[in-house]
This record gives C-alpha cells, structure tokens and sequence, in this order.
C-alpha cells in the first residue's frame, strides 16, 4: 500500500451497489440523477484546447495519453487518477518528461478507489479511461454522467453486468450528444479499413467462414511483496484475475473478436469453447486460463474458429482470416491480403493506429462527424465474455443467456484488504450463472 499523503480511504461502497443506483436512474435519463451532470461542450468557451483527464496511470494509460498528445498540438493533460500513488508518479513524471504539455499539476493527481470521481469533478473535456477492464463501466457511467467525453480502452468490461451498464451509458451519451471512442484500434487502422472495404464490395464473395488467433508467449507478472494485501497484489497483476482482467481471451483476444464482428457484420449467436491453465500453474498467476479455443456461430451458418494462448516456447501467430466463395483476406497490423480472383494487397501507409483513433475522437469532437463506439465495443467484449463463460463451464452459451446472465465478478468492496483468489474453473463442475 502506498503512503503518499494524497492517498484517501475509500468507503467500502460495491460495484453492485453502483450498477443498482445506475440502473434505477438511466431510465430518467441520467446516470446519476443531479450528482454531477454538467453537459459540456468539445472545449472551454472561447479555447480550442483540449483537456484531457487520464484515469489509470498503467502503462497503457501513458501510452494512451502520449498517443493523445501526438493526436494534435491542441491536447493538453490536465489532470490524473490513479489506485497507487507510486504508478500516478511514475506516469507523471514519463509525461512530463515527453512534453511540456503534460506537465500536471500536484493538485490536480487523485490518488484511491474514489479518485476519478475527484478527476470528472475538475475542468476536463475528455477523458482516457485506462484502468483494469474491471472498473471500466463504473468510470464510463460517472464520465458520462458528467457530461465528458471519453476514450475508453478495451475491453469495456469483464462480465455481462458490466456490459448491460455501459450500454445503458452508451446510449445516454448519445442523448447528450458526447463523443466516445474505443480502443480497438484496428478500426482506425489503414490496412484494415482498406481490406474491409473491399470485403464488403465482394472481393472474396459472401462470407462462409473465419479464423482468428492471438497465441503468444507469457506477459509480465509482478511477484508478490509482503507489504501488499491481497487486494493490493490483484490490482497490481490484474492480468491474472478474472474479476479485474476477463482473463486474456477478453483482455486481448477481444480485438481479434471485434475485427470478426466488424467484418461479418454482426455478434455471434452461438459459442461453445474449451480451455485450461496447462502452464502458468503456480500461484503467482493467479486463476486464470493460459489458452482457449472458441466455436462461434454467426448468423447464415457462419462459423469462426477462435484460438488464443499465452505459453511461451510455443507457435505465435495474431491475425484474421476470413474465407469467401470467390478468396480469402489474411489480416494482421499493417499486413492485409486477399487472395483468389480478386487478388489485392494493401500497399499504402499505414499511420500508428494508436495515434490516429485519438485523432478521430478529437474529429468528432470538433464537428467533422460524431463517433460513439461504446455499444460495438460492448458487444465484442460480450462476444469474448461468452466465449470464457463457455470454456471455463464446458456448455454451450448463447447471446440471449450471455446478456442476460446475473454474472458479476465485482469484489465485497473496494479496499486495499482481505481477497481471496478465486478457485480455477473447472468445466463440467463450475456452474454456467
């Protein structure tokens, strides 16, 4: 646990608790009826500076800012929010080391569980929402309640109660007229909106069938300090819990579901998966599975095979492949094929996508068009969702039952305290809820 004097205690307030509050007050058109609903336009009155906000100092929450930084001149960080007090410094300090137009305030750093409620209440016109996937509905919710504009990274949430709350918020950012962007960054990437299109002219044919794979080796894991409680060391390698991460075929694996999706045009309807921790067996990996194969049923018979792995010394490949009557398009960053009558293969430059997502919200937000990708992105995370719920079951799991399941992985509450790890599934034993 951090010392840093700026860190607050947190009442032991549920996610549970939030979600009921939340939905009891969308359908009278707010999130959370007077608490801090200021409707706020693209930037101060009379500035064209953007204020950006970062909630979660991690490493992909840097990134994620820097990117916004290079996105336009006009951006300026103006505010952070972190759990940890060490992991905000450490993101502060990078930042500011990279540009001047970084440099944040020491009263403007928010420190606990509470403290990106302190971060919407401040003068901010966006809002980068890079915390573990856990938190992601909660802080969706309050940002749009408040009247913010937001990049949210992927995925949106971790279970389908998450889900139902950002496509409530979804759909208030919409009546607020707010601008959210995702980040599934593919979607603003050259090669494949290059290759998408050209599918979707009928290139390869009407669709029959498609793969895709994220199989890898291991990621970073922060061994155990004694200092640390158990909820501490959870926070700290998120990756490796389900209530915090999804486990990796929604914390990665997602962006390969949402590239299916985008193509075929649709959510799946059916997955039947298998999975196990064959592996990362040893404690400090939490629970988690470390591979997963996925059947997904599309609409027309349309059946996509989903693989993703986490093992080193074993075969990598991270791509899409989709097969029509007429060829086939194999796609991956800044790599897309089509092969068969049609033969194509994209040649152009390909801007770093991390960058030009970025661009496109600051494009909405100034009137160029208007983006809201929350309610997509929620349905590739439900897609990912469903396919663990159905490996770590061993039953088949439809769309309907996923989006209607009671699941929510959320903790007792929100203190740096007792948290005991979850036991690994079990398919066959553990219940399908």
């Amino acid at each position: 646990m951090s010392n840093d004097p700026r860190e607050q205690r947190d009442p032991a307030v549920t996610r549970r608790q939030f979600i009921r509050t939340s939905s009891a007050t969308v359908a009278a058109g707010s999130l959370a009826a007077g608490s801090l609903a200021v409707q706020r336009g693209a930037h101060a009155a009379g500035s064209d500076e953007v204020r950006i906000g970062l909630i979660g100092c991690g490493g992909r929450g840097t990134g994620a800012a820097f990117n916004a930084l290079e996105a336009s001149p006009k951006v300026r960080l103006v505010a952070l929010a972190d759990v940890f007090g060490d992991r905000l410094d450490a993101c502060r300090q990078q930042l500011a080391s990279r540009s001047d137009r970084a440099v944040v305030a020491g009263d403007r750093c928010y420190i606990g569980f509470d403290a990106y409620r302190e971060l919407l209440a401040g003068d901010v016109d966006l809002v980068i929402l890079a915390t573990p996937p856990h938190f992601r509905p909660m802080h969706f919710a309050a940002a749009v309640d408040a009247g913010r504009n937001v990049f949210m990274e992927k995925p949106v949430a971790v279970d389908p109660a998450g889900i139902r709350l950002v496509l409530a918020a979804a759909d208030e950012a919409d009546r607020r007229n707010l601008h959210v962007v995702a980040g599934t960054q593919r979607r603003h990437e050259a090669s494949y909106r290059g290759a998408i299109k050209r599918i979707r002219r009928g290139l390869i044919g009407p669709i029959l069938s498609a793969s895709c794979y994220w199989n890898m080796g291991g990621l970073w894991m922060h061994p155990r300090r004694p200092e640390w409680s158990d909820m501490e060391w959870q926070l700290r390698n998120w990756l490796y819990f389900t209530w915090l991460s999804g486990d990796h075929i929604v914390e990665q694996h997602v962006h390969n579901l949402d590239v299916i999706n985008w193509i075929i045009g649709a959510h799946p309807i059916r997955a039947l998966g298998m999975g196990g921790r064959q592996v990362r067996t040893d404690p400090a990996y939490g629970h988690v599975f470390d591979h997963f194969a996925i059947e997904y049923e599309y609409p027309d018979h349309v059946f996509l095979t989903s693989m993703c792995r986490q093992i080193d010394g074993c075969a990598g490949r991270v791509e899409e492949v989709v097969r029509g009557t007429h060829g086939f398009a194999v796609l991956r960053p800044g790599h897309a094929v089509i092969e068969g009558e049609n033969a194509w293969r994209f040649e152009n430059e390909n801007p770093n996508p991390y960058v030009q997502e970025h661009r496109a919200l600051l494009q909405s937000m100034a009137g160029e068009f208007r983006l809201n990708e929350a309610r997509r992105v929620a349905e590739s995370t439900l897609t990912a969702i469903m396919g663990r719920m159905s490996a770590y079951t061993g039953q088949a799991v439809t769309w309907e039952q996923a989006m209607a399941s009671t699941l929510d992985l959320s903790p007792a509450a929100y203190e740096l305290g007792d948290l005991p790890t979850p036991s690994v599934a079990v398919p066959g034993k553990t219940p399908l809820e």
